[in-house]
């Protein structure tokens, strides 16, 4: 994680977010498919899903081999405080389904969702 007194881009925002994502995830192991689809929350763009990947391996965050993402950290999120509901106006950031309740992941890097009750099992890997 960088200092609070470097200013970050947005991609170096996004690519935070999505190293904090792989971080938390519940899977022993995803496909190299399965782990793009849980990126794709945080960016479309090809090379900043490759940045995420390469600076989540760096860290240790994650291990590659044969096409399988393998988490490392065991650092679940806690869906009482740490995966937060809000009421209001959303579209899934997964699905884009239409939602009035949208549950959100609490990460360092910030809040990321809004994801319908489905969708924040799937990405967090409960489901």
């Amino acid at each position: 994680m960088l200092p609070a007194s470097v200013p970050l881009s947005v991609t170096d925002e996004t690519v935070e977010l999505g190293v904090q994502l792989l971080e938390r995830l519940e899977h022993e192991e995803l496909s190299l498919a399965e782990a793009v689809d849980r990126l794709e929350t945080v960016t479309t763009v090809p090379t900043t899903t490759r940045t995420i990947l390469d600076e989540a391996e760096k860290r240790g965050v994650i291990r590659r081999e044969d096409g399988l993402i393998r988490p490392t950290a065991g650092r679940f999120l806690r869906f009482e405080s740490e995966v937060v509901t809000k009421e209001g106006e959303f579209t899934c950031k997964r699905c884009g389904a239409s939602l009035s309740t949208g549950y959100f992941m609490r990460l360092e890097a910030g809040d990321h969702g809004p994801f319908g009750s489905s969708c924040i099992r799937k990405v967090t890997g409960r489901e």
